[in-house]
């Protein structure tokens, strides 16, 4: 098979590149993948192919955030490559910031349908499931409904793919009720890297609180800091805040923010950037990682990565994080999003109880190992080639 691979890639900063960087590195693995095209976005420095069997895959960087012609020139490298397969991996804001550059995008589907190709929509995030105000989007009730009305009709172009692809079970139950459609199923987020049982251990050193991710919209670190402050009153143990990531598109300086108005805060630490290489060392120092979401959209890469290094977690007790741990058998101490003294508690329960941190991170790591990337990339081969069948 031939499969094209439409998705952001490392080194691009652009939502999803690092789950699209994990899809392409298994496909590459397959027997039955003769080559993979990645239809990527444009980016200054080269593509990241640093796995095996690197030289199945082909780059094609053919879109770029926020353009206008993504819809044609995509459609002009699919015609030219002729893949016998198309993956999309896919969420709202994926081609743009924008709103008309982001809908053109989620129009492809719905062309590749119209060309008979074979496609293959992952969808990470459902409108139906994101409260647009906490999420960050817009808190005007009458915005809100445009969103909705707009999001509904995307999601239509999104629907003609021949399979749909969602990572939460209740994702189906909604999208088939409410347009009505028999095309939707179930494949899991799955977790990036099949490795070795890690230690579960601590490191030497401050006892690390550390989120992972990009901030400033649905994502918020200063309930994380005020925990921290809180458990440094009654605790002579040293613990550090480590903030992992960068400011989300939608929230552009929103950490530098946080930097100045906690600048004379001791024991908080701003990363950056976290290149995929140092990833391990990030979470491998971490005694515990912590969700400091008022929201959710979609399934959390960063719960898988949390359990395949076999970390401890503290989730918001809400929407889809609360689903993931049910349906696959992720486990953590919860809190109340709009309290950070019950983030504290949370905290405490993990980082004063240390054969409690150990249960956790061991339960966290066996449901991740029980669905590693490669398992989910047979489960999109097997779609594909049921699909194409039915083709013939």
């Amino acid at each position: 098979m031939k499969l094209a691979v439409i998705t952001a890639f490392p080194p691009s900063k652009v939502t999803l590149n690092e789950y699209g960087y994990h899809l392409v590195k298994n496909f590459a693995q397959k027997n039955e993948i003769s080559e993979v095209i990645l239809l990527c976005d444009k980016t200054q420095d080269a593509k990241q192919l640093d796995f095996k069997n690197s030289d199945k895959v082909k780059v094609r960087e053919c879109w770029s955030f926020n353009s206008y012609t993504n819809i044609i020139s995509i459609m002009d490298a699919i015609r030219a490559e002729k893949p016998d397969a198309v993956l999309i991996n896919l969420q709202f804001m994926k081609f743009g910031d924008k709103k008309v550059p982001a809908a053109l995008g989620l129009l492809i589907p719905w062309i590749l349908r119209m060309n008979s190709i074979p496609t293959v929509s992952l969808l990470h995030n459902i409108l139906e499931q994101v409260d647009l105000e906490s999420a960050g989007f817009t808190d005007n009730k009458l915005a809100q409904r445009f969103y909705n009305f707009v999001g509904t009709s995307l999601t239509k172009f999104i629907l003609k793919s021949d399979v749909v692809a969602v990572t939460i079970n209740k994702y189906v139950d909604v999208l088939v009720k409410k347009y009505n459609v028999n095309n939707v199923i179930v494949i899991p987020h799955g977790t990036f890297d099949t490795i070795d049982e890690p230690s579960f251990d601590l490191v030497p050193g401050p006892k690390q609180i550390m989120a992972f991710g990009k901030f400033g919209t649905y994502k918020k670190v200063e309930i994380l800091i005020e925990a921290a402050i809180l458990i440094r009153q009654h605790t002579s143990e040293p613990i550090e805040v480590v903030i992992a990531g960068t400011d989300s598109p939608n929230t552009p300086g929103y950490l530098k923010g946080v930097q100045e108005k906690y600048k004379d805060t001791p024991g908080i630490r701003f990363t950056g950037y976290v290149e995929e290489k140092d990833v391990p060392v990030i979470f491998g120092d971490s005694t515990v990682v912590a969700f400091p979401y008022t929201s959710t959209t979609g399934s959390s890469g960063v719960l898988h990565q949390a359990g395949s290094y076999g970390k401890a977690v503290v989730m918001p007790d809400l929407g889809d994080l609360a689903l993931l741990v049910e349906e696959e058998g992720y486990k953590g101490e919860f809190f109340n999003p709009e309290s950070a003294a019950s983030l504290a508690a949370a905290l405490e329960k993990i980082i004063n109880n240390d054969e409690n941190r150990k249960a956790i991170a061991m339960q966290n790591f066996i449901a991740a190992s029980a669905l590693s990337m490669g398992t989910i990339t047979d489960m999109y081969l097997s779609t594909f080639k049921k699909i194409i069948k039915s083709k013939l």
